[in-house]
């Protein structure tokens, strides 16, 4: 008996060894440990063993239906080439590697990887798979999936995806629920992190199917969501899966609770609010401040049906503004675009036609820590001091503002500051009109629009440019063609806008490096060709600490500035939201404001709502 409890004994001894050695080699790699995320840089605000973000409520109620809308039309659920117009939500059918916090800076949990594998060089990066991730067909996500994902989106994808992850040198498999991202020579932090981001397609669904087409078939994904059904450029639904794999792992605690999501398709903004006013969608995040402070005095949010909030946020605004193409000869000389600003009175335009709801944007990194202010100091000096010689003096002696207006006797003396800077480039005025003096062709050019809402906008820029003798058209286009024009860069100026996250890397490169000017599909806009921009570029991206960072991005910043590439907009500093009131949500907002995919139906005001409405009727 004795001999047999001890045979025993040592048969559960190895089998547990056994079991700890393979969990031991499972999370070391190379001499590095697995880890269930990773910040940008500094520590992560959630320790292992979380259960969900500060800023969801865990126990919100699953269930219900919201209905939201979309501007234009959509002919394919293929989102990730250039071809077609993407239908709004496909995106919720699918997963990605990492999931990010909306409040922090930058950083990634494991979504479909249950653990992440980084050296301190980060030169390379692993991903280990949760044994629990399955497609809607019930078959396992799988590393291959995640090498044939990257490769299709490298060959056949959007060129964002070349520049986003240029830098990868390799995939493969190196275990069964394992997979590893070699990177080619070069510091580049940010890498590790945006790979995360890789959205995961299924490789048997695809093997059959031509990925570089557009296409209505609803796809196959691995996401808490179901493309239904849809009616081709009108409406989409989708719909929650019950059995969704994720839906109790940290980072969807307390997310995508809503049981099905419709996305109604509108022609343009105003007939989209009219819609909403009429009760055919529930939440709409207005972007109009005329709109927000003229359209929103009716019944329904006199008796409270509809809410109306501004909800603030601290996220980095980004840049909205007129945008030049400089691949116009008209625009290739800085003097032009820097006169032709002069001519944009934005405290004119916010006083009459925004209601002075708006801050004035002057960096490209607005609203954040990122932005460039006052002279640069001694870490930024160091980065520009390398390129003295090839950037504007302002760029160390001046602080850029844009041209201050507010009506007509500021905008005489900027029109005259104008009219001297185009003088300076080389056109004259004779007979009313801006005419290059080398060819004798007018100063003309046209701005594109999608929505009739920005006409309002444009008109009296264009009148205030007539003053100086320069000609601009306004035209506005259907979604289709507006799109195919910007992927082709077939336009003289847009009204457009570069998102900015508060940790910018990779994505820098499609803004403004070289290599995106030419590639169609590519988000270089204006055009910009600058080996300085581009040394800038890669400096943010292999910035090794956070104060680094900071530095590098305000370098670029201030070249931007002072390259006079587009006439700078405005921004504010909140989220202006309006739903039916039928919803609950969470009691804190995080850094990079509202996040909708957290909130819910809340049954008894939906309940509430629906009686109020039925006794209104009455």
């Amino acid at each position: 008996m004795y001999f047999m409890m001890k045979t025993l004994l040592l048969s559960v001894f190895f089998t547990s060894l056994s079991a700890l050695s393979g969990q031991l080699i499972a999370d070391i790699i190379d001499g590095v440990e697995g880890r269930h995320g990773i910040a940008m840089h500094g520590n992560l605000k959630y320790n292992p063993g979380f259960k969900h973000f500060e800023y969801v409520n865990p126990e919100a109620p699953k269930g219900g239906l919201v209905r939201l809308h979309a501007i234009g039309t959509f002919d394919t659920f293929n989102n990730f080439i250039i071809k077609g117009n993407g239908a709004a939500g496909t995106n919720y059918t699918y997963n990605t590697l990492m999931s990010g916090s909306a409040d922090e800076a930058f950083s990634q949990y494991g979504e479909l990887a249950e653990k992440i594998y980084v050296p301190q060089d980060r030169s390379w990066v692993a991903f280990k798979l949760r044994q629990e991730a399955k497609w809607h067909d019930g078959k396992p996500v799988t590393v291959a999936d995640v090498i044939w994902s990257f490769n299709t989106l490298m060959e056949k994808g959007s060129p964002f995806f070349r520049f986003y992850y240029g830098n990868v040198a390799k995939v493969r498999k190196i275990a069964s629920r394992t997979v590893r991202f070699d990177f080619k020579p070069g510091e580049n932090r940010e890498l590790p992190l945006i790979l995360g981001q890789l959205t995961i397609l299924p490789e048997h669904y695809w093997k059959t199917r031509d990925f570089s087409k557009t296409t209505l078939e609803p796809p196959l994904g691995s996401g808490p969501y179901k493309i239904t059904s849809f009616d081709a450029g009108r409406h989409i639904t989708i719909e929650r899966d019950k059995n969704y794999w994720g839906k109790n792992i940290p980072v969807h605690r307390g997310v995508y609770n809503f049981d099905t999501i419709r996305f109604d398709y509108y022609r343009d903004s105003t007939i989209a609010l009219e819609a909403f006013k009429a009760g055919e969608y529930d939440h709409k995040n207005e972007n109009s401040s005329k709109a927000w402070a003229t359209a929103y005095n009716f019944k329904a949010v006199h008796q409270g049906f509809i809410k109306k909030e501004e909800i603030s946020h601290n996220r980095s605004s980004g840049m909205q503004a007129f945008i030049f193409n400089t691949r116009r000869t008209k625009f290739k000389n800085k003097l032009v675009r820097q006169a032709l600003a002069y001519a944009f009175d934005f405290e004119w335009s916010n006083k009459n036609l925004f209601y002075s709801q708006y801050a004035r944007t002057r960096s490209y990194f607005d609203n954040s820590e990122l932005a460039a202010t006052g002279l640069p100091g001694a870490e930024e000096l160091a980065i520009l001091k390398a390129y003295e010689d090839q950037v504007s003096r302002d760029v160390f002696t001046k602080v850029y503002e844009p041209p201050v207006g507010g009506g007509p006797r500021e905008l005489r003396k900027n029109l005259r500051v104008a009219g001297k800077l185009l003088k300076k480039a080389g056109f004259e005025i004779k007979d009313g009109k801006r005419i290059n003096t080398g060819t004798g062709k007018q100063l003309e050019f046209e701005v594109l629009l999608v929505s009739p809402l920005f006409e309002r906008v444009v008109l009296p820029f264009a009148k205030n440019l007539e003053k100086l003798g320069v000609s601009a058209r306004v035209r506005t286009v259907d979604p289709s063609q507006y799109r195919r024009r910007l992927q082709t860069y077939d336009f003289d100026m847009i009204v457009g806008n570069f998102g900015q996250s508060l940790s910018p890397g990779n994505e820098q490169r499609n803004y403004w490096g070289s290599k995106a000017a030419d590639l169609e599909g590519g988000r270089n806009f204006i055009g910009i060709k600058d080996p300085v921009i581009d040394h800038l570029i890669e400096t943010i991206i292999a910035s090794p600490d956070r104060k680094r960072l900071i530095a590098a991005v305000r370098s670029l910043d201030r070249v931007l500035q002072w390259g006079h590439w587009i006439i700078p907009h405005w921004h504010a500093k909140y989220d202006r939201i309006a739903y039916w009131d039928k919803f609950g949500r969470p009691t804190s907002t995080p850094i990079q404001g509202n996040q909708f995919t957290t909130w819910w139906v809340d049954s008894l005001r939906n309940r509430a709502l629906e009686g109020k409405l039925a006794s209104a009727k009455n």
